[in-house]
């Protein structure tokens, strides 16, 4: 299953760019978009994971300066963090002989620091694309897919498992990999036990506001250091911290960020929910569904959207806000799990506030219909595709 949205925009990157990042956590499918863009451009495509493939880098500059007319794909590219100035070097002189566009393809399961090397070495040279789990258009076609698609997350491997108990195993693995391998391997020295513990609790506090406070206090550290957790679990494309929205209306709005697991198949790995029965009788139900929700609506939003929620002291509440680009306005978005029935005040008050340009309740049926003037209920696959047409 190739991921579609991802590939159109590496290949625009590409046409418009010397070089594109493809960042994004590991097993979501980085490699399986590049081998595809290399076959189907001719490219040169170097695994670093191999010693055959590093060694040919030995002497970068000489080798791929023989490849100026192709693309060149350079996976696993932290494994040989000394490229990075020599691509600088390699871009500047093709520029001087005209080849300005679609040199090289990097990518890396360390996102941090692909970030970190590149942003120093490639600045105005390159550009990034952020490749997210599978969503529901690109993996969910009907009402029981995106059922599946929301137990399971949308890593490959774990949406496409033969049984939920082999997908499962899957994403305990995967969260185990990340705490005894990945993240040692940033020089973080952070307690494998410590760090599991945490994203546990984020897990049970799915879609709550970040109070250090409480969690440094059932961690046994201070607030500043689960604050390096969340920031670290933030970088490395794992967890979301979604922003208060903030006007000047006078109102006393909050100051906490939400914090959400990006995916919601890890969400129910870390809780051990493993199949619809368990999941559907489970606290975290709501605000997992929420999450995931919110996830895909991201995914499929225009490139400048900017997303967060709105709450006051008073009680008015709205979970997601889009400031939507080019002068749409603002969306505002209430998400529920069955069809709606009566919104709650807050609702209302926070609409009287916000005065979005559109308001939407999004639920997990399909089609859409209005429910108040001005308020449409629309299925989450709908309104996906909505964002993503715009």
């Amino acid at each position: 299953m190739i991921h579609r949205r991802a590939t159109d925009l590496v290949l625009n990157g590409l046409r418009r760019q010397a070089a594109v990042g493809l960042i994004g956590p590991r097993q979501v499918g980085k490699t399986t978009v590049a081998r595809a863009i290399a076959q189907a451009a001719g490219a040169l495509y170097l695994d670093l994971e191999t010693r055959a493939d590093r060694d040919k880098l030995t002497e970068p500059a000489l080798f791929l300066e023989r490849y100026e007319d192709r693309l060149v794909v350079l996976d696993e590219i932290h494994r040989a963090p000394e490229i990075f100035q020599e691509l600088r070097g390699l871009i500047d002189r093709g520029r001087q002989r005209g080849r300005r566009t679609g040199r090289f393809l990097i990518l890396g399961s360390a996102s941090i620091e692909l970030l970190r090397q590149s942003g120093e070495s490639l600045a105005g040279r390159i550009e990034y694309v952020e490749m997210k789990p599978l969503d529901v258009l690109e993996a969910a076609p009907d009402a029981a897919a995106v059922e599946a698609l929301w137990l399971r997350g949308g890593f490959p491997d774990s949406l496409l498992a033969a049984s939920d108990a082999d997908s499962a195993a899957f994403r305990r693995d995967f969260i185990r990999t990340y705490l005894e391998r990945d993240i040692p391997q940033f020089g973080r020295r952070i307690p494998a036990e410590t760090l599991g513990r945490f994203w546990t609790m984020l897990a049970h506090g799915q879609g709550t506001m970040l109070n250090a406070s409480r969690l440094a206090s059932g961690l046994s550290v201070s607030a500043p250091t689960v604050s390096g957790y969340v920031d670290l679990l933030v970088d490395l494309l794992l967890v979301r911290r979604l922003r208060p929205f903030h006007a000047n209306s006078g109102k006393r709005l909050v100051k906490s960020p939400k914090v959400y697991i990006r995916d919601s198949g890890l969400t129910h790995a870390l809780l051990g929910i493993g199949d619809d029965n368990a999941l559907a009788g489970h606290p975290v139900a709501g605000p997992s569904w929420e999450g995931f929700v919110i996830e895909n609506l991201l995914a499929a939003a225009p490139p400048g959207t900017a997303a967060s929620f709105y709450r006051t002291a008073a009680g008015a509440e709205m979970d997601l806000v889009l400031e939507m680009p080019d002068g749409r306005g603002l969306w505002a978005i209430e998400v529920k799990r069955g069809l709606p029935g009566s919104l709650g005040k807050g609702f209302h008050h926070a609409r009287e506030d916000l005065a979005p340009r559109r308001s939407y309740v999004v639920h997990a049926g399909e089609g859409s219909h209005p429910v108040a003037a001005d308020i449409e209920a629309i299925g989450l696959r709908d309104m996906a595709a909505l964002l993503n047409g715009l």
